[in-house]
């Protein structure tokens, strides 16, 4: 586990970037999470463009956990290779997170997450 606080997320400068972008904020020293792998997270999400929260499992009180191969690209690409205690930040362009097509409403926003990775199995 670890003790880190909720993030804070600064307003981004400059355009969105048309890749993904892997910043690692705080090295961990545990097990590696892989493509394969359950993780169990904390995890804020905001919009690049406006800087609003969008989702947040500290708002909710508790971490989540659930197979890697089930989350957005941005995520399958940019969590394995962490480790247990770190926390790693990830801008994830459109086609990356929940595509350009119009019904999510999320889709064509370039988005922000704060990932602090608690467990991997």
């Amino acid at each position: 586990m670890t003790n880190l606080e909720r993030p804070e997320i600064g307003f981004p400068e400059g355009p969105a970037p048309t890749e993904l972008v892997i910043e690692d904020l705080v090295i961990g020293e545990g097990a590696e999470a892989e493509a394969s792998s359950h993780v169990d997270v904390h995890y804020l999400g905001v919009e690049f463009e406006s800087g609003e929260e969008f989702d947040s499992s500290w708002s909710r009180g508790e971490s989540i956990r659930f197979p890697l191969s089930q989350l957005i690209e941005g995520w399958k690409i940019g969590i394995p290779g962490m480790r247990v205690g770190g926390r790693r930040k990830l801008t994830v362009p459109p086609l990356l997170a929940y595509g350009t097509a119009p019904g999510h409403p999320l889709s064509g926003k370039t988005l922000i997450f704060v990932i602090d990775l608690l467990d991997v199995k």
